[in-house]
């Protein structure tokens, strides 16, 4: 017998609690200057509970092409990505509408 997720009541295989908690987040992607004048670009906005930050920041630091890190709710790329993060986030699956740049 199938496994039932204890949030949606259906089994585990066709359960649907991600694809909702990932319309559910308003996503914010900032640039901010850091010490010695050095940008960085702020992902905030991912529920961690919900979602494996450490996982998407892979996949984000691999499709910049640049060094990150996962870390206090926010994933923080060195340098100015901000179009390819949405980009990125857009394919895995998170809504457009939910993706701020500033």
């Amino acid at each position: 017998m199938a496994e039932i997720c204890p949030v949606c009541g259906l089994p585990k295989d066709i359960c649907v609690c991600e694809e909702m908690s990932k319309e559910q987040q308003r996503i914010r992607i900032r640039l901010e200057t850091r010490k010695w004048g050095k940008t960085t670009t702020v992902i905030d906005g991912i529920n961690s509970k919900d979602m494996k930050l450490n996982k998407i920041a892979t996949t984000l630091k691999a499709k910049c092409a640049c060094g990150g890190t996962a870390k206090n709710e926010q994933i923080l790329l060195q340098g100015d990505h901000r179009e390819t993060a949405k980009d990125v986030l857009i394919e895995l699956g998170f809504p457009r509408e939910n993706i701020e740049v500033q």
